[in-house]
């Protein structure tokens, strides 16, 4: 029997990428502590968090009585880092520009966790991957950072910009998984998902 796959987030970004790699899923939202020790490397921050978000889902299916061996729950996690601090999602517009003003001109990192979640008969089953991509801005004027936070694109994004929208246009260079930066790395997924 095909497995049925549910991605513990609301992102429609993560939704769209699981879509065109040609997945069905069913959409669980949780209210996974994401609070985590901020001594925590990059890497480590959304290890600790995606595993958090993939546990918490599976906690909700459990209660609902819905754990089977055929249900694989994804669950992701994105930071931007530069030079070892982590950016997570702005609080205000202020913070989106005190952001982008520290990312201009700069090669930073962007990580994504992915942790896939299948249900045994002992307990369930975690499985976590880390991929990072590096990304160089272009340097930017006070006036191009106002202006494209003004937009409101960066206020639900990781580091205060979407590499898939207006923010495309701050970018010199990438290298790596441009996936991974818009959300999740489906090649590190589909990889995940074949090793179940």
């Amino acid at each position: 029997m095909e497995p049925k796959y549910i991605l513990a987030s609301a992102s429609p970004r993560r939704q769209a990428l699981l879509k065109e790699c040609g997945l069905t899923f069913e959409v669980l939202i949780t209210d996974a502590d994401e609070r985590v020790d901020e001594a925590l490397t990059p890497d480590a921050y959304v290890a600790v968090v995606c595993k958090r978000k993939a546990e918490a889902a599976v906690a909700k299916l459990i209660a609902g009585h819905r754990e089977s061996p055929e249900l694989t729950v994804i669950a992701a996690d994105t930071v931007v880092a530069l030079k070892g601090e982590i950016f997570g999602k702005p609080e205000s517009t202020a913070d989106a520009e005190r952001m982008l003003k520290a990312l201009q001109g700069a090669t930073h990192q962007v990580y994504t966790g992915i942790t896939v979640a299948t249900f045994t008969a002992e307990a369930p089953q975690y499985i976590t991957d880390i991929c990072a991509t590096d990304v160089t801005f272009k340097p930017l004027t006070k006036a191009e950072i106002s202006a494209y936070v003004a937009t409101g694109e960066p206020m639900d994004k990781a580091g205060a910009y979407a590499v898939q929208g207006l923010g495309a246009a701050l970018i010199k260079e990438l290298d790596g998984d441009y996936n991974n930066v818009v959300g999740i790395s489906t090649t590190r997924l589909l990889q995940l998902l074949k090793t179940l």
